[in-house]
């Protein structure tokens, strides 16, 4: 589902023009500047500008039993050709009976309670050009019947079509020694991007619990790197996998204590337990005034340990966070956060922060700060050649700043 970009510009024109069909229609515009304050050690730009249109389309009929949903995304990037880059996230209708709903098309669906690592999240693919964090996802073609009784939710998944990661390409932003290949993947099955997929996750509330617990068979999202193409590339490995995985969620006060965990088999090592748990904590109407704060802490483990993939690193670590919400006209927020490992006290700063501008325009911010206790030079860097203990050494230049624009209609 990833198009080339004179389709995509095609299909963007499209629809702008279907702009006047029945229904109800949202668009926004947005133009971004990214800052790299480090010098890169891989020839990649110090800034990069890019322009952005995402249109949303929603319609019902038959008494509000059957809807239709769409969203679309394209983003043209002045330095990347990897990130000039479009997708089709939602494209379904849904029809809504009594006690089970079927929702059939392309959707994105979101598992998960954690606040810095959506442990269980599984359905969709990471869009990594699109945003590093994994929060932006691409739409996943699908047939998810849900059924709906006093004891919970029951959501069943047919998934046809595997969608492969993004990855920046050689002028984009965040990259290592070597480029990851999007043009080149490898499949444990032979059905490769054909293999179906299965999922399944039963939800329910009891009092103050949110519990789920979900299962996923079938080509895994996060891919291995085992070996480089001709151009030089690193080339993803997708294998089979089976993943059981379980979200909990207590509301106590202004406590929200959170678990996500999960056993996944079928990648290099074998099964393995991994989990993330914390707490939030809330403080209302913070030194007399209407502003909220959030206190976020989460522990995660993995105990593949350092035997973990190269690009993971949150196998031994400790996440803080603060949230404020200022509850003022212009919906003022921000989020910042560290995640450090004790033992190499290697650590990443993140820092979100969004405001209004008036009714019709948004300013986000974002900023991400690497930090490795044995930084490599820049030839270490070129060549690969530091300590694999230090995992955030390879990223330590890759700090970013971002400042998004957006405009709605």
């Amino acid at each position: 589902m990833r198009f080339g970009s004179g389709l995509l510009a095609a299909s963007v024109s499209a629809l702008f023009a279907t702009a006047s069909m029945a229904g109800d229609w949202d668009f926004e515009v947005g133009g971004e500047y990214r800052y790299l304050p480090q010098n890169q050690p891989y020839g990649v730009p110090d800034d990069a500008a890019s322009l952005s249109v995402r249109g949303e389309y929603f319609h019902e009929w038959n008494d509000g039993d059957d809807l239709f949903e769409f969203e679309a995304f394209y983003r043209w990037s002045d330095t990347d050709d990897e990130r000039t880059h479009g997708d089709i996230q939602d494209l379904a209708w849904i029809h809504v009976a009594d006690g089970w709903e079927l929702r059939t098309g392309v959707r994105t669906v979101f598992w998960g309670v954690t606040e810095f690592q959506h442990l269980v999240d599984i359905v969709n693919q990471s869009d990594l050009v699109e945003r590093t964090d994994g929060e932006a996802k691409l739409g996943q073609p699908m047939v998810n019947l849900s059924l709906v009784s006093d004891w919970g939710i029951i959501d069943l998944f047919l998934l046809p079509g595997f969608r492969e990661r993004t990855f920046p390409g050689p002028d984009g932003w965040p990259r290592g020694p070597v480029v990851i290949s999007n043009e080149d993947a490898d499949y444990e099955s032979g059905a490769e991007q054909s293999h179906v997929d299965f999922a399944a996750r039963w939800a329910t509330s009891i009092d103050a619990w949110e519990l789920a617990l979900s299962y996923f068979g079938g080509t895994g999202r996060d891919p291995e790197f085992e070996r480089i193409n001709d151009e030089g590339e690193l080339v993803p490995y997708y294998p089979i996998i089976d993943q059981f995985g379980l979200e909990v969620q207590y509301n106590y006060d202004a406590w929200l204590w959170k678990l996500e965990a999960l056993s996944r088999s079928g990648m290099e090592g074998g099964r393995y337990f991994a989990t993330v748990f914390g707490f939030e904590y809330t403080m209302e109407g913070v030194l007399g005034s209407v502003a909220d704060l959030g206190i976020v802490s989460e522990y995660n483990y993995d105990e593949r340990g350092r035997d973990a993939p190269d690009n993971y690193y949150l196998e031994n670590d400790l996440a803080l966070g603060l949230r404020l919400a200022m509850n003022d006209e212009a919906t003022t927020e921000l989020l910042g956060g560290v995640m450090y490992d004790h033992q190499t006290e290697e650590r990443v700063v993140t820092l979100e922060a969004s405001r209004r501008l008036g009714d019709v325009w948004m300013l986000n911010l974002d900023a991400l700060f690497f930090h490795s206790k044995a930084p490599p030079s820049y030839e270490d860097l070129a060549t690969g050649s530091f300590d694999p203990l230090y995992k955030l050494a390879q990223s330590s230049r890759n700090d970013l700043i971002q400042l998004e624009i957006i405009r709605y209609f």
